[in-house]
C-alpha cells in the first residue's frame, strides 16, 4: 500500500507539489528505502532503492527521498565539486528557479554570497523575469539556471541577460531538456494548447525542445560553451550508485 501511494504522488504531482512533502513525510517514506545500493552525493544518504519519478515515463530509481534530488541534480552536484571552484573559491552566485536540493548546502556554504530568484518560486529570495534581470552588467562569478529556458517566451533575450550580468572568466550551468536524436531546436509559436505543447515538446508549459544545436545557440549569445560529457568520465559504478543520468551532457557556459 506504502509503495502505491509513493508511486503515485511521485508521478502525478508536479514536483513543486512534490517538494510539500519534503521535511518529516518524506524521512518517514525514507525508511521504507533504508540500504546501500544508491547514494546521494548531496547528503551522503544511501538507499537500497530511490523513488520512481515521472507523469509520462516514469524513471525508477530517480528521486532521492531526504534532498528530493533528480538525477541531474546529483549530476550537478558532482560536476560543482570535480570540475570547478564553487565549493572552496569565494563566489557571488545567482541562482535562477533555485532546486529544492540544493537550497541548504548551498545556503550554509561560507564562502558564496548566494542569492536565489524566480518569478513564482516561493523560496527564491529575488523576484525576477530572466528575460529582464534587476542587476547590473558584471555582477555575478557564477549562474545557475537549470530548466527554466525551455519555459521562456524569448529565451534568446535571457540568454543575453544572463550574459550581461555574469562577470568576465564567471561561469554559468544553463541545463534544458534536451532530445539529441534532433539537429535543431523545435519551436512553433502557433502551438499554444497544453495538450500540444505536451505532445511536440514533453510537457505541458514547455514552449520549445531544444536539439543537438543548443550550445550553438547559447554561443550566438555571446558565451564560451563547453559541452561537458562529464558522466561519461566517471566510473560505471558511480554512475550506478549515484543514479545518474547516462547521456546528459553539461554545458558549462562562460564569459
Amino acid at each position: 500500500m506504502v509503495q502505491r501511494i509513493i508511486s503515485f504522488t511521485t508521478r502525478f504531482l508536479p514536483r513543486h507539489r512534490l517538494q510539500q512533502f519534503a521535511g518529516a513525510a518524506m524521512r518517514t517514506i525514507a525508511i521504507f528505502y533504508r540500504g546501500n545500493q544508491f547514494e546521494d552525493p548531496i547528503t551522503g544518504k544511501t538507499y537500497r532503492k530511490l523513488l520512481p519519478y515521472g507523469r509520462i515515463n516514469l524513471r525508477n530509481n530517480a528521486l532521492a527521498p531526504h534532498s528530493m534530488s533528480l538525477e541531474r541534480h546529483r549530476l550537478l552536484w558532482l560536476f560543482l565539486k570535480q570540475k570547478t571552484n564553487f565549493f572552496s573559491a569565494q563566489l557571488k552566485v545567482l541562482h535562477i528557479a533555485p532546486e529544492y536540493c540544493f537550497l541548504k548546502p548551498f545556503g550554509r556554504m561560507k564562502n558564496l554570497e548566494y542569492i536565489t530568484a524566480d518569478l513564482n518560486s516561493p523560496w527564491a529570495k529575488v523576484k525576477l523575469d530572466v528575460q529582464n534581470i534587476p542587476f547590473p552588467e558584471n555582477t555575478f562569478d557564477v549562474i545557475l539556471c537549470n530548466h527554466v529556458l525551455e519555459h521562456v517566451d524569448d529565451d534568446r533575450l535571457a540568454m543575453r541577460e544572463l550574459h550581461r550580468v555574469l562577470k568576465p572568466n564567471g561561469f554559468g550551468i544553463f541545463q534544458v531538456p534536451l532530445d539529441s536524436s534532433i539537429e535543431t531546436t523545435q519551436e512553433d509559436k502557433s502551438v499554444t494548447s497544453p495538450e500540444q505543447r505536451e505532445k511536440l515538446y514533453g510537457q505541458r508549459d514547455h514552449l520549445r525542445l531544444y536539439g543537438r544545436d543548443y550550445g550553438k545557440i547559447l554561443s550566438e549569445e555571446g558565451f564560451r560553451v563547453t559541452e561537458d560529457d562529464f558522466v561519461k568520465q566517471l566510473l560505471p559504478e558511480q554512475v550506478k550508485r549515484f543514479a545518474l543520468p547516462e547521456d546528459e551532457i553539461i554545458y558549462f557556459c562562460q564569459k
